[in-house]
């Protein structure tokens, strides 16, 4: 271990967009070339390239889980699994899922304190929660680079994220409330006969989970996530590997699906219902690999996504990662 740290800060993220203290400014002094604000994301992977030739062991991300997810790309892309730095997440994005999981613990001049202890102890991995990245690969789309995040959501998901990005909604409010409203909002839609049926149809998907048979049809939800804990006691996944961190969670629910209002009302409470778990309209489980067709965008970590000309993508999960906890 090399007792030191990185910085990525992201100056466009709602809270830092509003921190009028010393926080930031003191972390550039004190990091110097390892307090990095890149403009894009172009820049952020060079930043991240030049991390890994010099063999940074840890990079604390000051962002939301955009932020987070072009770090795990970048990282992915530069540094050999067997070498992955340690990662500090410190929330300040409209979305902090991730953060809500692997977080720091502390953010601004508080995580900048004890980060500095930590380092000057050498003791920077010395509480760590270990979790993979979710990748997403384009198999059939010669020279697209994969994308990491840790949470990927399709069908019924992704009309959801559109709507929240709707500037009559983002404008209004802050991305996670904009995700309530939406919801609300697409629950109004299901009350229509015609939005209801388009929405309960879902969307044609061609899914292959590990080495089960293959499943095609209408599909209403997809979720996956290499997490292990969702904000406000949400896990709508089951079937887990022994508490396995190096698999994908994933939820499947076939499209017109029966008794949608009971099954969202257990999911939302983390609870799974024998008549839940035993309906095959409703699967769930954790794998390695996960091969899927779609006709449809799909979300990962909040940002849409086309799947490509040909509809495919994969899922698999990163070597595993340290997040480092206050």
């Amino acid at each position: 271990m090399t007792g030191r740290f990185a910085l990525v800060y992201n100056p466009r993220s709602r809270r830092n967009m509003g921190d009028k203290s010393s926080y930031a400014p003191m972390a550039r002094s004190l990091l110097g070339e390892n307090f990095i604000d890149p403009a894009d994301r172009s820049l952020l992977d060079t930043a991240i390239a030049q991390l890994a030739a010099r063999d940074m062991d840890c990079i604390v991300v000051d962002g939301g889980d955009g932020t987070v997810s072009d770090v795990l790309t970048a990282i992915h892309r530069h540094y050999a699994p067997a070498r992955f730095p340690a990662l500090a997440i410190l929330p300040s994005g409209n979305t902090n899922l991730i953060a809500g999981d692997v977080g720091f613990g502390l953010r601004g001049q508080k995580a900048l304190d004890r980060l500095v202890s930590l380092a000057a102890a050498g003791t920077l991995r010395g509480k760590v929660r270990r979790r993979c990245g979710l990748v997403v690969e384009w198999p059939e789309a010669e020279g697209k680079p994969a994308v990491v995040g840790m949470f990927h959501g399709a069908a019924a998901f992704t009309r959801g994220i559109e709507l929240a990005h709707q500037p009559a909604i983002l404008n209004n409010y802050s991305h996670e409330m904009a995700v309530v409203v939406s919801f609300l909002s697409s629950v109004a839609h299901l009350f229509t006969r015609r939005s209801r049926r388009e929405w309960m149809q879902g969307n044609p998907i061609t899914l292959r989970a590990g080495e089960q048979p293959e499943w095609h049809g209408n599909c209403f939800l997809f979720l996956s996530s290499t997490l292990q804990r969702l904000p406000h006691g949400i896990w709508p996944f089951w079937n887990v590997a022994g508490g396995r961190t190096d698999v994908i969670n994933y939820l499947h629910v076939a499209g017109q699906p029966p008794r949608l209002a009971a099954a969202a009302w257990a999911l939302l409470r983390g609870r799974h219902p024998a008549w839940l778990r035993h309906n095959p309209d409703y699967c769930s489980g954790c794998e390695e690999r996960i091969e899927m067709a779609l006709e449809s965008d799909f979300v990962l970590d909040g940002e849409v996504f086309s799947p490509g000309a040909s509809g495919r993508i994969v899922l698999s999960a990163t070597a595993p990662i340290d997040f480092i906890h206050a």
